[in-house]
């Protein structure tokens, strides 16, 4: 019988300060990236009014934005909520469940997503190269309706399919043998694809959604085990992770991981994305014909990327000295709000800060206000469907009784000419009477 490897506390040490040093940049990476990523052509407020592209045109364009989801106040209000419900199902699904089977049904749903995510972060860098070298990529538009009702629509390339199909392997090769290396590019690739295309309509919902999950990661992780027990048994690529020891191990030695969530990087990223469109908006206001260039000043990113940086380090340091697991939004979330509000202060733009509302954020308002038009028409149209048969019979009844009223009036108006006439004919009568 082999004995356990134990390694010496200098090698122990060493081991983990690459752990922390490849947590950290599989941290900062996607965040960066994602966020250039999440930058919309910039488009001038007076040219609005101008001409619009025909479908046709638009069709066909190689200029176009991934379209995103925005995150309202209300959602940012209940994202702790449903977090709170998702995390304490997931921990009741583990106790009583065999974790077997519920990773078997976690693996194959998270395999069909990665295959998705990864596709299209490996088109996003490829298409560049492509572009730069000169190769024309024909684009398809797939389509499906009933009824002239568009029920899906998709545009690809050449690079999607194939892309696809490395996908499709990598996602196989993970299924099969869940190396950490696959995982990561799984996790990776989420994180990307989240920060892209979720965006935040305003700085007041990333402040409370911040605010709300570090609430949050404080209960689950020190008010409960919770939080730990499912990182544990989640056997899922919701997290990048690396050995503890990575150099010196000997062969046939298992690994023992650090890990990080992906919620530590993603809810963070989509707030340091806010803050380099935030960037874009100003340099926009003064430079209309900005265009997609990124050659635009970025204090509020720079200032929010670095204070993530600081804070993810506090996150590792305290871990380390203390030897248990930290929740890392209860440093990072404070260092992202303080940096923006540190920067609003000293350029003198505060007031803007809180007053700006992304471009997503106001078609997202008036999309919700339209549908409340919508909404509100149909009541009203359904309310008068109700009402109409009843209004209809009323008018016939009023015309009925005063149809009744109108004989009934002309009988006792002839009866009173007929009791008048009987009365001039006595008075008549009397007189002639008398002269006689």
């Amino acid at each position: 019988m082999t004995e356990k490897f134990v390694p010496s506390p200098e090698l122990a040490e060493q081991g983990l300060y690459v752990a922390y040093a490849a947590l950290s940049t599989m941290a900062v990476v996607p965040i960066y990236f994602g966020s250039f990523a999440s930058l919309k052509k910039w488009k001038n407020p007076k040219d609005k009014k101008s001409k619009k592209k025909k479908p046709e045109d638009s069709d066909d364009s190689s200029d176009e934005d991934e379209p995103s989801e925005s995150m309202s106040m209300e959602d940012a209000y209940m994202f702790p909520v449903f977090g709170s419900i998702t995390l304490f199902g997931l921990y009741l699904v583990f106790r009583f469940v065999d974790k077997t089977y519920v990773n078997y049904l976690l693996t194959a749903y998270f395999g069909l997503l990665g295959v998705m995510a990864t596709t299209q972060v490996g088109v996003n860098c490829v298409a560049p190269i492509v572009k730069l070298v000169g190769i024309n990529v024909d684009k398809w538009h797939l389509t499906l309706t009933k009824k002239r009702k568009e029920l899906y629509s998709a545009k690809f390339t050449i690079l999607h399919l194939i892309m696809m199909v490395a996908s499709v392997l990598l996602s196989a090769y993970y299924v099969a043998t869940k190396n950490w290396i696959a995982s990561n590019l799984f996790g990776i690739c989420f994180a990307l694809n989240a920060i892209q295309l979720l965006s935040l309509d305003s700085f007041k919902t990333g402040m409370i959604l911040l605010s709300g999950l570090f609430l949050y990661d404080i209960f689950w992780v020190f008010g409960t085990e919770v939080m730990v027990s499912v990182a544990k048994n989640f056997d899922a690529p919701v997290k990048v992770i690396f050995p503890r020891l990575f150099f010196g191990l000997p062969a046939g030695e298992a690994y023992q991981f650090a890990m990080l969530g992906l919620g530590d990087i993603v809810i963070p990223g989509v707030f340091v994305a806010l803050c380099l469109r935030f960037d874009q908006h100003l340099a926009g206001t003064k430079n209309p014909n900005l265009g997609r260039s990124t050659r635009f000043s970025k204090p509020y990113f720079t200032a929010c990327f670095i204070a993530y940086a600081l804070g993810l380090g506090t996150t590792i340091y305290v871990m380390h000295t203390f030897k248990a697991a930290q929740p890392a939004l209860l440093y990072l979330s404070p260092a992202c709000i303080l940096s923006v509000i540190f920067m609003g202060l000293v350029r003198g733009e505060i007031k803007q800060v809180f007053a700006y509302t992304s471009e997503e954020g106001i078609e997202a308002a008036k999309a919700k206000e339209a549908e409340e038009k919508k909404n509100k028409k149909e009541a009203e149209e359904k309310k008068k469907k109700e009402s109409s048969p009843s209004t209809t019979k009323v008018p016939a009844l009023v015309k009925e009784d005063s149809t009744v009223a109108e004989k009934n009036s002309s009988n006792s108006d002839s009866e009173q000419e007929s009791n008048s006439t009987r009365k001039t004919r006595k008075r008549r009568g009397g007189k002639s009477q008398k002269k006689k």
